[in-house]
C-alpha cells in the first residue's frame, strides 16, 4: 500500500523534472536501483525536492508503502510532527504487531494523548519506530522520502536516525532532501542509513537555464537576456524561474545597462538581513552593487568614507563574500546585487552612478556611470558613450561595444551627426559580432520603423539577413524591400547582391547563381570604392569557385588576396584569409591549412567575433582531423558546438563536423545523433548547402558503425545533392571513397567500380593527391571482392604509402586494415599490429574496436580433420557477393569471419545467406557444404 495519496506523484517522470541533472538523477536512480538511499543535498532553490519528488515518482511504484513527510520552518519546533506525518496513517496496520510498551509509546506521541517524550519513555519510542518499520517491510519494500530535512522537528529526527541506522537489510530505503550551504552535511549522513549516497545539487549551466526557462513557457527570451538570467541567478534554477516570470509579466523589457527586474518574492528571500544594517552601510553597498569591479579603495573615492568597516559588516550578515587576498568587494551571490539595485528609487541609483561616472578610472565604465546617470538626450553624453563603444570594439568586447552604442542612441537628439538610428545601427553591427543575433535584429526592426533614409533602410534589411544565418527561406519577403531601398545606388546594390549570392547558395542550391552575384556585387562594390565589400564578394566568389572545381578560382584568391586590404574582412569567416584556408585544405597543404586557421582563430578571439570563432574551430577541428589527430579534431568541435549552440550561430555546421570527430575518435552513436541532428536542422532551414555535408557525415558514421546499406542510402543522396548544386571537386565532401568501400560491403561491386572512376577523373583533373589515393584504396576492395587478390595487396600497400607521406594519418591506418584483412598468412591478432599502431597513433577508438573485432574473428581455431575439398560446381545462379560468402561459408568460416573478410557487416552476411537458401532451396550452413561437394542436402 502506498500512503498519504496527496503526496504521491504521477508514475511516469516528467522530463522536465530532471533538466541539467540527468547525470546525478541516473546515479541516483542506480543507487536505489541496488538497494541503497540516497540524500541530496544543496543550496535553497537549487532543485533538491524537484529530484526528489522525480525519485519518488519512479521508485514509489515500486514500493508497497510510501511513507512521506516534507517538514516546514514554522512548524520544527512541534514534536513528533515529521514522525506523524510519516507513520500517522499506517498506525493502525502496525500497531498489533508491536510490543505493548512500545505500541503505547507510539500511539502517545503520534496522537497526543498522554504525555509520550523522549525523556520520558526514551528506548521504547525508539524501538517502536524501529519496529514498525520492520512491520510494514515484511510485507513488501518501504519507500521513505524526506524533504527539507534541516527543518525536521528534533524529536522526529532523532528517531528517524535511530531506526536509519538499526535497519540492516530490512527493505526500507530512504530518499532525503536537506538545505546546506557548503559540505555540511556529514550530521545528516549520521542520520541516515549506513549505505546512503549524498548527492550535492550543483548549479545549472547556462544552457541547462535556457532549457528549463524554454520548457516552463518562457520563450523567445534574447540570448543575451538568458545570459544575464543566468549569471544574475547564480545557476540557481528557483532563483532563473522567478527572473524569467518577471520578465514575462513586464511588459517593458530592461533598457540596455539596466540589471534584471528582480521580483518582490525574491527580494524577500536575498534581502532579509538588509535591515539589519545602517542606512549609511545600505547606500555603500548601493553604490557597490552599481559598479562592475567595486572595490573599497573605489567605493571609498566614489565618496563613502567608511566602506571598510561598512563592507565588513555586510559581510558579517552574509551579504558579501569574504576574500582577504582579493580587493573586489564581491556579493554572497549574484542576485542580492540585482535585487539590492532593484529595490532602491531611481533617484538613488543616479546618485551612485554619478558617483561612480568620476571615481572609475576605466573610460568605458565612466561613461557608462555617466549615462545611467543621465536623463534625456545629450550631445556630450552620447558622444563620450560613442567613444567608449569604439574603445570596447578595439578591446574586443562587441558585447560592451554593442550596449554602450545603444546607450548613446539614447542620448543623442534627433538632428546630430551622426543620428541615434545611425548609433543603433553600429550597436546591431557590434551584437552580430559578439553573437547576439536576437538583440541584433531587434534592433534592426525598430529601426526600420523609424527611418526613410535608404543607406540606413539598406543597412538595416542587411542586418535583418544576416542574422537568419542560413535560414535564408525565412527571410525571402526582405529581399524585394532591400533592392527597392537601394535604388541605382551602387554600394547599396553591392550590399544587397552580396546576400543574394549568399540565398542562391544555401535556398536555391545553385554554385552557379550564386558565382554569378558574388561577381556582380564586386564589380559595383569596386565602381563605388567600397573595398570592403568587394573584398567579401571576391572571397565568396573565390571560396565558390573552390567548390565547384572551377579553374579561376586560384585567380580570383589573388584578386581578394591583393592589398589594399581591410583589416575587418581579413579574418572575417568569409574572408580571403578564409578562402585561402579552404583552398589549402582541399589542397592537401595541411601544415599550411593549420597555420593559417590558428592565425585567423586567434585574431578573431581577439577581437571577439563569435561568429568566426565558431566558423574557425570547425575549420581547425578538420584539419586535425584530416591530420589523423582525432583527439585534438574531438576536442576542438566539441568546443565549437558549444559555442554554437549558446549563441545560436552555425549550429547546423557544428553538429556535422563534430559527428565526424566523434565517429573518428569518440563515441559512434553520438556521431550518428549529431549527423541525424544536422540533416534534420539543414532539411528544416531549407540549407541545400549544409544538407550534403550532414548527408555526408551521416553516411560515414553509419560506415563506421557498421551499417554498410545506411551508408550506401545517405551517399547516395549526397550524389544527387552534389550534382543537382554543380559541386563537382570530390575533395569538398571526401565521401566518395566511404560510398564505393559501402557498396563493396553490400555486393555491389559495379556501381562501386563506378564511383571510382567518375570520381578519379575530377580528381585527376583538379589534381587532388588525397583524393585519388582513398579511391585506389576503395578500387582495392572492388578488385578482393573480384578475386583479384594479389593486385589489392599490391594496390593497398601503395595507398598506405601515399597516404602517408600525404599526411593523412587516418585515412592511412584505414589502407593498413583493409590491407591486414587482405594478406596471407596464419591469421590471428598481430595480423593487425600496424593498423592497431597507427590507429592507436590517431586516437581513433571506433576504428580501434573494428580492429579487435577483426583480430577476435580471425583468430586461428584447431585444425579439423581433413575431407575432400568441396567445389561451386553446384552454386550455379548465384550472384557474386552471394558466391563469394558461400565459399567462406565452405571453408569453415564463421559470419564474423565472413563480414571481417569481404569489408562487410555481419548483418549482410546473414541477408546475403538468407538469399543463398532460398535460392538453393536449403535451410543450413551444413546443406550448401553438402550441396557443393555433389551430395543432396537432407
Amino acid at each position: 500500500m502506498t500512503v498519504r495519496r496527496d503526496f504521491k506523484e504521477p508514475a511516469r517522470t516528467r522530463p522536465d523534472l530532471v533538466i541539467g541533472r540527468e547525470e546525478m538523477f541516473s546515479a541516483a536512480r542506480d543507487q536505489l536501483a541496488e538497494g541503497g538511499s540516497v540524500l541530496l543535498h544543496g543550496p535553497a532553490g537549487i532543485g533538491k525536492s524537484t529530484v526528489l519528488r522525480a525519485l519518488a515518482a519512479e521508485y514509489g511504484e515500486t514500493a508497497r508503502t510510501v511513507l512521506r513527510c516534507s517538514a516546514t520552518e514554522s512548524e520544527s519546533h512541534l514534536p513528533f510532527l515529521a514522525l506523524a506525518d510519516l507513520l500517522g496513517l499506517v498506525l493502525d496496520e502496525v500497531s498489533e504487531r508491536l510490543p505493548a510498551a512500545q505500541r503505547t509509546a507510539l500511539e502517545s506521541a503520534l496522537t497526543g494523548r498522554g504525555e509520550s517524550s523522549l525523556q520520558r519513555d526514551g528506548l521504547a519510542l525508539r524501538l517502536a519506530v524501529l519496529s514498525a518499520l520492520r512491520a510494514l517491510a515484511a510485507d513488501g519494500p518501504v519507500l521513505v522520502v524526506a524533504d527539507d530535512l534541516q527543518w525536521l522537528d528534533p524529536a522526529s529526527a532523532e528517531l528517524l536516525g535511530f531506526a536509519a541506522r538499526r535497519l540492516g537489510d530490512t527493505q526500507v530505503q530512504m530518499v532525503f532532501a536537506v538545505r546546506t550551504e557548503g559540505q555540511e552535511y556529514d550530521r545528516y549522513l549520521s542520520a541516515s542509513p549506513p549505505d546512503t549516497l549524498a548527492f550535492r545539487l550543483s548549479p545549472l549551466s547556462r544552457a541547462q537555464v535556457s532549457a528549463l526557462l524554454d520548457h516552463r513557457g518562457y520563450t523567445g527570451l534574447p540570448r543575451s537576456t538568458v545570459r544575464e538570467i543566468h549569471r544574475t541567478s547564480g545557476g540557481n534554477p528557483l532563483f532563473a524561474l522567478e527572473l524569467g516570470r518577471a520578465l514575462a509579466e513586464n511588459p517593458t523589457p530592461p533598457r540596455p545597462g539596466e540589471p534584471l527586474p528582480v521580483p518582490t518574492s525574491l527580494r524577500a528571500l536575498v534581502l532579509s538581513r538588509l535591515d539589519m544594517l545602517p542606512a549609511e552601510a545600505r547606500r555603500t553597498l548601493l553604490v557597490a552593487s552599481a559598479g562592475a569591479r567595486p572595490t573599497v579603495a573605489l567605493l571609498q573615492t566614489a565618496g563613502r568614507e567608511n566602506a571598510e568597516a561598512e563592507t565588513a559588516q555586510a559581510a558579517e550578515l552574509g551579504l558579501l563574500a569574504t576574500e582577504s587576498e582579493a580587493p573586489a568587494v564581491r556579493f554572497a551571490h549574484p542576485l542580492i546585487s540585482a535585487a539590492l539595485y532593484a529595490e532602491a528609487p531611481a533617484q538613488e541609483r543616479r546618485a551612485a552612478h554619478a558617483a561612480l561616472s568620476t571615481a572609475a578610472s576605466d573610460p568605458i565604465e565612466r561613461a557608462r556611470h555617466l549615462a545611467l546617470a543621465t536623463t534625456g538626450t545629450d550631445p556630450e553624453v552620447a558622444a563620450r558613450l560613442a567613444e567608449a563603444a569604439t574603445l570596447a570594439r578595439d578591446r574586443g568586447a562587441p558585447s560592451v561595444a554593442a550596449s554602450l552604442g545603444l546607450l548613446a542612441a539614447r542620448h543623442t537628439p534627433g538632428d546630430s551627426v551622426p543620428g541615434p538610428d545611425e548609433r543603433r545601427l553600429q550597436a546591431s553591427e557590434d551584437a552580430i559580432t559578439a553573437g547576439e543575433l536576437d538583440l541584433a535584429r531587434d534592433i534592426a526592426r525598430e529601426v526600420l520603423t523609424r527611418t526613410s533614409v535608404p543607406a540606413e533602410r539598406v543597412r538595416a534589411w542587411i542586418i535583418v539577413i544576416d542574422t537568419a544565418g542560413h535560414s535564408m527561406a525565412d527571410v525571402d519577403a526582405v529581399f524585394p524591400q532591400a533592392l527597392a531601398d537601394a535604388g541605382d545606388d551602387p554600394r547599396l546594390l553591392a550590399l544587397v547582391r552580396y546576400q543574394l549570392a549568399w540565398r542562391a547558395l544555401l535556398v536555391e542550391g545553385d554554385f552557379a547563381e550564386a558565382r554569378a552575384e558574388t561577381a556582380r556585387s564586386a564589380e559595383l562594390a569596386a565602381r563605388a570604392g567600397d573595398r570592403r565589400t568587394e573584398l567579401l564578394a571576391l572571397s565568396f566568389q573565390a571560396q565558390t569557385e573552390t567548390l565547384m572545381g572551377h579553374p579561376d578560382a586560384p585567380l580570383t584568391i589573388k584578386r581578394a588576396l591583393k592589398e589594399p586590404q581591410d583589416p575587418r574582412v581579413a579574418c572575417h569567416h568569409n574572408g580571403a584569409g578564409s578562402a585561402r584556408f579552404r583552398w589549402l585544405v582541399m589542397s592537401d597543404q595541411l601544415p599550411e591549412a593549420r597555420a593559417t586557421i590558428t592565425a585567423l582563430l586567434r585574431e578573431v578571439r581577439r577581437r571577439g567575433s563569435v561568429e568566426s570563432e565558431v566558423h574557425f574551430l570547425r575549420g581547425f577541428a578538420e584539419t586535425e582531423l584530416r591530420s589523423g589527430h582525432c583527439g585534438r579534431a574531438l576536442d576542438l568541435a566539441r568546443e565549437g558546438l558549444r559555442l554554437a549552440r549558446d549563441s545560436g550561430i552555425g549550429q547546423t555546421a557544428s553538429a556535422m563536423l563534430t559527428a565526424l570527430a566523434e565517429a573518428s575518435g569518440g563515441d559512434v552513436e553520438e556521431g550518428l545523433a549529431l549527423a541525424r541532428e544536422a540533416v534534420e536542422h539543414a532539411e528544416e532551414d531549407g540549407d541545400q548547402m549544409y544538407l550534403s555535408r550532414a548527408l555526408g557525415a551521416l553516411g560515414y558514421a553509419q560506415l563506421v558503425a557498421g551499417d554498410a546499406h545506411g551508408t550506401v542510402r545517405s551517399l547516395r543522396r549526397v550524389r544527387e545533392l552534389e550534382l543537382a548544386l554543380g559541386v563537382t571537386d570530390p575533395a569538398r565532401g571526401r565521401w566518395h571513397g566511404d560510398l564505393a568501400e559501402a557498396l563493396v560491403r553490400i555486393g555491389e561491386t559495379t556501381e562501386a567500380q563506378d564511383v571510382i572512376d567518375v570520381t578519379r577523373e575530377r580528381a585527376l583533373r583538379l589534381g587532388r593527391e588525397s583524393v585519388l589515393a582513398v579511391l585506389d584504396r576503395a578500387e582495392a576492395l572492388v578488385r578482393a571482392a573480384r578475386g583479384e587478390h594479389d593486385e589489392a595487396v599490391a594496390q593497398l600497400t601503395s595507398v598506405q604509402d601515399r597516404l602517408a607521406k600525404l599526411g593523412y594519418g587516418l585515412e592511412e591506418a584505414r589502407a593498413a586494415f583493409a590491407l591486414a584483412s587482405l594478406r596471407t598468412g596464419p591469421p590471428g591478432p598481430t595480423s593487425y599490429d600496424e593498423a592497431t599502431r597507427l590507429f592507436r597513433r590517431c586516437r581513433a577508438l571506433p576504428w580501434l574496436r573494428q580492429v579487435d573485432e577483426a583480430a577476435v574473428t580471425r583468430a586461428p581455431e584447431p585444425a579439423p580433420v581433413p575431407t575432400p575439398a568441396p567445389t561451386l560446381e553446384g552454386l550455379d545462379g548465384l550472384a557474386s557477393m552471394e558466391r563469394q560468402v558461400a565459399a567462406l561459408v565452405m571453408e569453415g568460416a564463421t559470419n564474423r569471419e565472413i563480414a571481417a573478410r569481404l569489408f562487410i557487416s555481419v548483418k549482410t552476411v546473414e541477408a546475403t545467406l538468407t538469399r543463398v537458401y532460398r535460392k538453393l532451396g536449403i535451410r543450413s550452413r551444413v546443406d550448401i557444404v553438402r550441396l557443393a561437394a555433389g551430395r543432396r542436402p537432407n
